[in-house]
């Protein structure tokens, strides 16, 4: 059974919310996925038109391009700061064990990406 991740906190104190790996790029993920999400209401109108199979199949290998690298970029980020961050716990045994985590969610989400 998968545990949820676990988020860097903000310090004690703060109200600030768990800071993420890609925290500082969300608004570059953002536009990206709002762009892909306008690509795919665009195939979707393609059918409805009857569009030509090959021009949707092309069109689809790029959404899938674009949601690639979208994965890519996140995984990147899940390693810089997730698994680094672990490798940073100050109390050596709990390190191991955060690292191990961090590593598994990096290793399930690419065996997911890659089936």
């Amino acid at each position: 059974m998968n545990e949820p991740p676990v988020p860097v906190t903000a310090p004690h104190g703060t109200d600030q919310r768990p800071q993420h790996g890609y925290t500082s790029n969300k608004e570059a993920y953002l536009r990206r996925l709002k762009r892909i999400e306008g690509q795919v209401r665009g195939i979707a109108r393609m059918v409805d038109e009857d569009k030509y199979c090959i021009d949707i199949l092309t069109q689809v290998a790029a959404v899938n391009k674009a949601l690639h690298a979208v994965s890519l970029g996140l995984v990147e980020e899940h390693i810089g700061h997730c698994v680094v961050g672990a490798a940073s716990e100050p109390d050596p045994e709990l390190r191991a064990e955060a690292i191990d985590l961090k590593v598994k969610e990096a290793t399930d989400a690419i065996g997911r990406l890659l089936r």
